[in-house]
Order: C-alpha cells, then structure tokens, then sequence
C-alpha cells in the first residue's frame, strides 16, 4: 500500500505545481533568477583580472525612500580633489526585469570609469513585488539625485549618459524617451527630473524594445512569457496599453538623443536591437552600431559585452567609450 500512497503523493505534488506555475509567475521567476546567478556570479570573476587600481568607490547612496534606492558611484581616484565634473555613465542592470542588482555590473563599471568617466550603477525594485512602470520612475528619481549631487559624484551635469543591458536597456530607452517627448512622458504619467539638454548620447545592449515582435512561441517563448507576466501583472498582456507603452520603438520622436547599440549575432533578442537602430534612424537620430555577422564564430550570446575576454567584448567596451567620448567633446 506504501507505493500507492507515494504515487498519490506525487500526483497531488505535480498538481500543486502545475498550479502553482499557472497562477503566479513565481515559480518560474525563482528559477530564472538561480539560472542568472549562477552566470553573473561567473561573468564578475572573469572580469576581476580587468579591474584598475585607482577607482573612488561610493556604494549604497541612498537616492530614494524605497529599499531598492540605493547606487553605485566610480571615478578615477586622481579626479578626488577636483570640483569639475566628469562626463557621466548611468548604467542600469539588466535581469528581465525580475532579477539583478548594481553589484552585478560594478565591474564593469569600474572598468570604464577608468578612461575617465563617472559611472553609476542604479538599483531599482524587481517584479514581480514591483510592476512596471516602477524601474522607470525609480531612475528618473535617481537622476534627480544625482544632478542635486553633481558635485560630491564629480558629475557634469551637462554631459549624462544612459545605458543599460537586457532590461536595463529597455528602462533606460523609455525614460529617454520620457526625457524628450513630453507628450510620451504625460501618457506615462512620469514628469522628467531632468531636462533634455543635459542627456548627450544612450547606450543600448540587448535590450527589447517592441513587444509585438517577440516570439511567444518559439523556444523562449515561456521565458518571455513569465517575463511580461511579472512586469504586468497579468498573463493576459496581449493588447495591454501599458505594454504598447513599453514598446519604446514605436514611440521614438527626433528628439531622442545619440544612440549606441549592439547586440550579440546568436542572442535570441538580436532582432530587437536591429530594429531598435531602424526605428531610430527613422526619427533621424544619429545611431553606432555594433553588429555581427550570423555566421560569426564563436557564437556571442546575450549580454556578450560583458565579456572582455573575447574580441567582440573588446571591440564593445572600446566602440562604445569611444562614441561616449566623441559625444562629450
């Protein structure tokens, strides 16, 4: 009789678990968020051999009231004693927007602030505990703080940059957009705390930025699925303004700053990023890109910038300082 109890119990196990991934995204979500760590964690070790020796570090800088608001600051120790500011990076984590932390670009970071930037790692709150359009509001309070702050981040306050990878990316182009478009930043309902003169150019890795266009049912489409699910609070996000909102490529005006973006060629979000550039240069924005051919080997998954071991994470790091550069001239 001890086998039918545990057959029994196994069934009602699966159930419960069936259940469980039917009615909450959050089964799913902390499995995602074990499969991130397990490469961020590898992709930081990697990069400790890159590390400069005379980088300021200002952790934890509260910006907000949240648990969440919290940032990173770096600059070249040798800028500690001098009041002008630095042309800045303000960088926002990617994690699909349900996993992720500053600490996880901190490296990277401190590896770019070297040629002679302020970088800056910004925590926001993750789904599903946050919905959108959390993140974005969280940054554009954060660049409020930041801009009060100019002086003790050594930022030039007329010399801002936004960047980020994956989600990151998509959070940093919608306020982007926010920041140039008043009549997108009303429909939002988020007012700038900073004004457009002050953003100079955008950084953009891998981000997604047309919903309409993903792949629901190819081999991510459940990773997707559970993704969306978490930002919106529902699984039923087809048609959802709030998703049309999020879409940042359909939405994009003249206005909108400088772009740089890049994508791997065997990342599964590549063709988001070629049309994020086709949108762009739509609008007559001045876009860089860093593409590859498909047939380019080894293969560059997502977020393969963050590789500096490879070619192709080099050529990035130095593509995308060097645009910054040009920019802050």
């Amino acid at each position: 009789m001890r086998w039918k109890w545990i057959v029994g119990s196994f069934v009602v196990l699966s159930a419960i678990g069936y259940l469980a991934f039917r009615l909450s995204p959050w089964p799913s979500v902390l499995l995602i968020r074990r499969t991130f760590e397990k490469d961020t964690i590898n992709r930081n070790r990697a990069l400790e051999a890159h590390l400069p020796r005379s980088i300021t570090e200002l952790y934890n800088q509260r910006y907000g009231n949240g648990n969440d608001a919290l940032l990173d600051v770096f600059f070249p120790s040798g800028t500690s004693d001098v009041q002008t500011g630095l042309p800045t990076i303000i960088w926002v984590h990617g994690g699909a927007f349900v996993y992720g932390d500053k600490s996880d670009v901190a490296n990277y970071l401190k590896i770019v602030s070297e040629r002679g930037f302020t970088t800056v790692g910004i925590n926001y709150s993750l789904a599903p505990g946050a919905r959108y359009p959390t993140p974005v509001k969280q940054l554009n309070e954060a660049l409020g703080f930041l801009v009060r702050n100019a002086d003790r981040f050594r930022i030039d306050t007329s010399k801002l940059f936004f960047a980020g990878d994956s989600a990151g990316s998509q959070i940093v182009a919608q306020l982007a957009e926010i920041v140039s478009d008043p009549t997108y930043a009303a429909t939002v309902g988020i007012r700038p705390t900073i004004d457009r003169a002050r953003v100079k150019g955008v950084v953009l890795f891998c981000g997604i930025y047309d919903a309409s266009k993903l792949n629901f049912d190819g081999p991510f489409g459940s990773f997707l699925k559970t993704v969306i699910w978490s930002y919106f609070g529902t699984r039923d996000f087809v048609g959802l303004p709030q998703l049309s909102q999020f879409s940042i490529a359909r939405h994009l005006n003249p206005r909108f700053p400088p772009a740089f973006v890049s994508a791997g060629n065997n990342d599964p979000l590549a063709n988001q990023s070629l049309l994020m550039a086709d949108a762009l240069r739509e609008q007559g924005t001045a876009v860089e890109t860093v593409f590859f051919p498909r047939d380019y080997q080894p293969p560059l998954p997502h977020e393969y910038q963050f590789d500096l071991e490879t070619t192709a994470g080099r050529e990035a790091l130095e593509k995308m300082t060097a645009f910054i550069s040009r920019l802050a001239r």
